[in-house]
């Protein structure tokens, strides 16, 4: 165990041991400590949420502050904005790192940006596993090392997904030696389970600087090795998951990936909070890159503009009556993409047209480029990723389809209700929490959606969406209205993590 006056801090910090001097006794200082962070990187969902989410917080009751890894691929026009504050040396593993801190404001909120390029270079924010144990072990431990230097004491550490996952235990071992964090309250938030940080217990023992004590079954220790994740869940004062369906989810053998066991044990503990969506961002009233703009009281008119265009620029028939279908989507398993893969060809009816956009399994990105060859007027194949694209898709389609084996919450599908296009979903996760299934005795629902994990389950429903598309266009239109009329803005999320954070 590394006891905290290891820590190699410059003699003249000053430890505050009340408040932050900016803010009053009476302010919640909460700091978001995650991997990766929109604008500055990103990889998937969690950037949304880290760079998203704290913009949206009461600003008179809460000062809520990011902290990442200042990674060489952040592109220069953030790099050169960010001020330098201060630099120390931390003993990790055999080592004394270098951390420099540095700071910037963006959209009204603090960001700190910890500096290593031994750690942080390279393209992306990920390596190999092992490569990615260590540094984020240093990472954790910079964190918390950094915020008496930063001036800043949070009353809350709200750490993301298992790169984080450190960060809770260091809390309840050598850091509570000091006066500085003693009392600081840990949020352990689980964004996908399936990702757990696993690495064998030498090797993470002595990365970490953590006593064996913390390696066994009951702590850090899962089937034999070390699990970061699984210490942020052990250590964590609250937990929060980023849909209420997919809380109950990882409680059962078949979504828990092997946690259940411990997910039930601190499910007293246990928050189901829905992702949200930057309404400003995601506006088809204003957004610069579709071809038309429109709303709620519009989109009868104007947004079938989008897929005239859309048609036009991917080389598709140009049909108006052509259902359309999009999918934005990672291309694996876990997306659905076998039963797509199954029923493809009755999929790509006469009357359907297929966009899609994403990398993934080899195999998923050879079946769509293989049917748009066969059928190019009806299937486009955008083997990459492109946020220009994503926003066409999402404003052109008639319906979007994600048949997610598993969804822990999904943006997707939240992105296009707003843009008034109508999800195909299977019921899991966020998606079951988020689409109101259709009814059409009742004249309810957002979209369409489907129970069991079955691909003639998914295409029935897919022929039951084009039938009401067809037959009876006046329903399809309510369905956009009530699903255009949902607010899934942060705002909603962020006054739930702000009952969260009063009740600790």
């Amino acid at each position: 165990m590394m006891p905290g006056a290891k820590y190699l801090l410059p003699p003249n910090i000053i430890l505050l041991m009340g408040y932050h001097v900016n803010g009053g006794k009476d302010m919640k200082r909460i700091l978001f400590v995650a991997s990766e962070c929109v604008p500055f990187i990103k990889t998937g969902g969690l950037a949304d949420v880290v760079g998203s989410l704290p913009k949206y917080f009461n600003k008179d009751e809460f000062d809520v502050r990011v902290m990442i890894p200042k990674y060489t691929a952040i592109p220069d026009e953030y790099r050169n904005q960010m001020q330098f504050v201060t630099h120390f040396y931390l003993e990790l593993a055999w080592r004394k790192q270098y951390v420099g801190i540095f700071e910037m404001e963006y959209q009204g909120v603090k960001f700190y940006f910890l500096d290593n390029e031994f750690y942080f270079n390279g393209n992306t924010p990920y390596g190999e596993i092992y490569q990615d144990i260590e540094k984020f072990a240093f990472f954790g431990k910079a964190a918390l090392s950094s915020l008496p230097l930063i001036d800043f004491r949070p009353d809350i550490i709200h750490c993301h997904d298992w790169q984080t996952g450190l960060i809770p235990v260091y809390l309840k071992d050598s850091f509570q030696q000091g006066d500085f964090f003693r009392g600081i309250k840990s949020i352990m938030t689980i964004h996908n389970l399936k990702f757990q940080g696993i690495w064998d217990k030498k090797t993470v023992m002595d990365t970490a600087g953590l006593d064996a004590y913390y390696f066994t079954p009951d702590k850090l220790e899962a089937y034999g090795d070390a699990n970061y994740l699984k210490g942020g869940i052990v250590y964590a004062d609250q937990i929060t998951t980023v849909s209420d369906t997919y809380a109950e989810e990882i409680k059962t053998p078949f979504y828990g990936e092997k946690l259940d066991g411990l997910i039930n044990a601190k499910a007293g503990c246990l928050t189901g909070i829905v992702n949200g969506l930057d309404y400003d961002e995601y506006n088809p009233s204003t957004d610069p890159m579709i071809a038309a703009h429109y709303d709620a009281r519009t989109f009868r008119k104007e947004k079938i503009k989008n897929k005239r265009a859309l048609q036009k620029e991917l080389g598709l028939a140009q049909d108006d009556k052509k259902f359309m279908i999009g999918i934005v989507s990672r291309l694996t398993d876990q997306k659905g993409f076998d039963l797509i893969d199954y029923v493809i060809e009755e999929i790509c009816a006469e009357d359907t047209q297929l966009v899609v956009l994403g990398t993934g399994e080899e195999k998923y990105e050879h079946l769509f480029r293989h049917f748009a060859w066969k059928y190019p007027e009806r299937v486009s194949a955008n083997i990459f990723y492109s946020n220009e694209r994503s926003h066409k898709i999402y404003a052109s389609c008639d319906a979007f389809l994600m048949p997610s084996l598993f969804e822990p919450c999904g943006l997707s599908q939240l992105m296009s209700l707003r843009y008034g296009t109508v999800p195909i979903v299977r019921e899991t996760g966020g998606l079951k929490d988020t689409v109101e299934p259709y009814n059409e005795y009742e004249s309810k629902g957002t979209g369409f959606s489907f129970a069991n994990y079955n691909a003639h389950e998914m295409l029935n429903t897919i022929r039951y969406a084009k039938y009401i598309y067809y037959d009876k266009r006046r329903d399809w239109n309510k369905i956009i209205d009530r699903g255009m009329a949902m607010d899934f803005s942060w705002a909603n999320s962020a006054r739930k993590y702000e009952d969260l954070y009063n009740r600790m």
